[in-house]
């Protein structure tokens, strides 16, 4: 199992930005596409966003586009996934997934152990 580690979550106020962090570890993750999932309590667990591997092609839940953008960096084998204009459903536990290929859209073999964002006043 490819094994990747979430960073960055915390406690924001609405209107606030956060910027999550995927570390691969162990693997080149260059060569894979990820995948920004998210769960809240009593949700079920639904994607955020995606990022092919090469970058040129990404993806966005309709409820973040234009608030939320991902990127990757494979040179420090990471993937971002930056969140502007926060907002109270924002809340979740964010978890970075590791797609079986390269391109988005497909299943999603390694998990990391997630990363709790809480928006709140």
């Amino acid at each position: 199992q490819l094994q990747v580690v979430e960073s960055g979550g915390g406690l924001v106020q609405p209107g606030g930005s956060l910027r999550l962090s995927c570390v691969a570890s162990g693997f080149t993750l260059a060569y894979y596409a990820i995948g920004w999932f998210r769960q809240a309590p009593g949700k079920e667990r639904e994607g955020v966003s995606c990022i092919n591997s090469g970058g040129g092609s990404r993806n966005y839940e309709e409820s973040v586009e234009g608030r939320f953008t991902i990127s990757r960096d494979n040179a420090k084998n990471t993937v971002y996934l930056q969140m502007n204009s926060l907002k109270p459903e924002d809340t979740a536990v964010y978890y970075c997934a590791v797609s079986d290929y390269s391109d988005c859209g497909r299943t999603f073999g390694s998990w990391g152990q997630g990363t709790q964002v809480t928006v709140s006043s």
